[in-house]
């Protein structure tokens, strides 16, 4: 991986950046479609292409248990298995474990977890996460960290931040495809400024490629999320790319973005998608409402994508009604084209020098306080 600072903004954090991988390159700030189960939820690879999407990501922890990374590794590598040209980013699997709650115990070598599927007994843990991911093929490859909640005790969150640190060492030492798979580590720390001290001082000391900051957007308030982007932001590498994990509101990706973040990703624009609720410049609007059953306008009048050149409001709104498939790939397509254009408009704001006038100009029109 290679990853250039190409112009930094002179009144925020913000830098437009250029990042390359064994199978693209793209410029940065960037929003990352989410693809768990190797495939971005009711989206073609063309049609992913087609909206501008540059790097997408892969669940660890999904794919290990279904279809299994051996068979993917037989396949090609996951490129291959699923026909993406772009790039991909693996998270560890972490997340996911830690997210099952009672159906896993963590202990000082890794996790082990009972299938969501069916219940049956695993164990994932920093060698097992590389390996897996290895196998994926992924450019860009997660160390396995501890997600830490919210609320969490500072006690707890000490032990966990140790922890992730003593299993980052592990995921370098076990990471074997160096020359074409890149190895991030996590920030974590919860909310605690001297927790984030550390852990961004440990994990950048194990010089890793690219560093996430992770443990944020897990139920913190966002003015809490803000401070600590603040607080750890300038605690990384400048020349290394920075990803804020699970992270994708417009109200978000403009406050990372003005804090120096690179990269972002969330299924935040497929979940709502999927609920028949679309992003507008004029905020979210939910399509499948008896409000739009004669509405023959677009999706959002301002909007130049697919959907909004050729389907009316009241359309998809029958074909949500109606169960038609076509109407969640119609509201996905929309959403995910909103969210990557938005990003394109912030990196020529960031060239420009304009991006705080950016800022206020689409707050004030998706209805969102600036107050942050």
């Amino acid at each position: 991986m290679k990853f250039d600072v190409v112009k930094k903004s002179s009144n925020t954090s913000a830098r437009l950046g250029r990042l390359e991988t064994c199978h693209n390159s793209f410029s940065t700030p960037i929003f990352m479609p989410v693809g768990t189960q190797a495939t971005v939820k009711t989206m073609t690879p063309d049609e992913l292409e087609e909206i501008g999407a540059k790097i997408i990501l892969g669940n660890t922890y999904h794919l290990y248990l279904r279809p299994g990374h051996e068979l993917i590794r037989e396949a090609g590598g996951l490129h291959k298995f699923m026909n993406w040209n772009g790039s991909i980013l693996t998270d560890s699997g972490g997340f996911q474990v830690f997210s099952l709650g009672e159906l896993r115990e963590i202990k000082e070598e890794g996790v082990t977890f009972r299938s969501h599927i069916d219940g049956s007994l695993h164990f994932i843990g920093p060698e097992t996460s590389m390996e897996i991911q290895n196998a994926l093929g992924s450019d860009i490859m997660m160390a396995f960290d501890e997600c830490i909640p919210y609320p969490a005790t500072y006690e707890y969150v000490l032990r966990s931040v140790e922890r992730t640190t003593r299993w980052a060492e592990r995921c370098k030492k076990a990471h074997k495809n160096t020359e074409t798979q890149t190895l991030f580590g996590i920030v974590q720390g919860g909310v605690y400024k001297e927790l984030r001290k550390k852990s961004a001082q440990d994990i950048t000391s194990l010089d890793f490629e690219g560093y996430a900051i992770g443990g944020l957007s897990v139920g913190e308030p966002k003015k809490m999320m803000y401070e600590m982007l603040d607080f750890t932001v300038p605690l990384l590498p400048d020349e290394r790319p920075r990803y804020l994990m699970g992270v994708g509101t417009p109200q978000d990706l403009f406050e990372g973005v003005i804090r120096g973040i690179d990269m972002f990703d969330c299924v935040l624009p497929t979940r709502i998608a999927r609920h028949g609720t679309v992003f507008t410049k004029k905020g979210k609007l939910v399509v499948r409402n008896a409000a739009y059953a004669r509405d023959f306008g677009p999706l959002d009048p301002t909007c130049d994508c697919y959907v909004c050149r050729n389907f009316s409001r009241a359309y998809i709104r029958h074909l949500i009604s109606a169960n038609e498939i076509l109407g969640l790939r119609l509201t996905t397509y929309h959403n995910l084209y909103f969210l990557i254009n938005l990003m394109q408009k912030i990196q020529k704001a960031i060239e420009g020098d304009y991006l705080l006038e950016l800022k206020d100009e689409f707050f004030a029109d998706f209805g969102i306080p600036n107050i942050m």
